[in-house]
């Protein structure tokens, strides 16, 4: 049974414990969530490979639909140079030019996706999300409002799906698996949905989300 049954999972709720968590992370000192979360929870060892002053700044949005509660994730082309054929959210890294984190996450979906501002309203943020191949995330929750549409850049993007928040959400699709890299054994997580493979740090995020929100 789910440990979080007793939510509904619809965007109203979403939005309402996104605002409520960015207000408790407003309260946190900043220093102590500095390092909390990244590809390292499930491999502590890994926390002095990370160079935070060196780190890119990136921002990834996620974008759950008002009228499904669907969460729209892309799958990356296999032309790309990094992450090439995964699945993620829109998003990319942060410009000089964005004046917020919210702002350049916007900025990625409509170019990736082809999704228009005006139809997304931002209500959160997770914590941020450091990565081994040399990024420091920050996941934009957001509700997208009826009336959207979306179109795949193909430089960018093959595919474009969505998949329920409550499956998402759902701990027992929360898979720990492993594999070998730089002779060591490193742990991620992976979520099946049909035939998508969602894992690394895409995972690792909807992994933060759960936590943060729905425990």
């Amino acid at each position: 049974m789910m440990d979080n049954v007793g939510f509904n999972f619809s965007s109203k709720e979403f939005a309402q414990l996104a605002k409520q968590d960015l207000l408790d992370l407003q309260s946190h000192d900043q220093d102590q969530l500095a390092m909390a979360y990244g590809d390292h929870r499930l491999n502590p060892d890994l926390v002095h490979e990370f160079k935070l002053s060196d780190a890119r700044a990136a921002a990834v949005l996620i974008a759950v639909t008002e009228d499904g509660s669907d969460v729209i994730l892309t799958k990356r082309t296999e032309a790309l140079r990094k992450h090439s054929g995964q699945v993620a959210f829109a998003g990319g890294g942060i410009d000089e030019t964005d004046v917020s984190a919210e702002a350049a996450a916007m900025r990625e979906a409509h170019e990736e996706i082809g999704l228009e501002e005006h139809y997304i309203e931002t209500v959160g943020r997770l914590p941020i999300y450091h990565t081994l191949t040399g990024f420091s995330v920050t996941p934009i929750l957001a509700v997208v409002k009826d009336g959207y549409s979306l179109q795949a850049n193909p430089h960018e993007v093959s595919e474009i799906f969505s998949v329920k928040l409550s499956e998402l959400m759902n701990p027992q699709n929360h898979v720990q698996d492993s594999l070998i890299w730089q002779e060591k054994t490193r742990y991620y997580y992976t979520i099946k949905h049909d035939t998508h493979r969602i894992w690394g740090v895409t995972a690792g995020i909807i992994r933060t989300l759960y936590e943060r929100l729905y425990v």
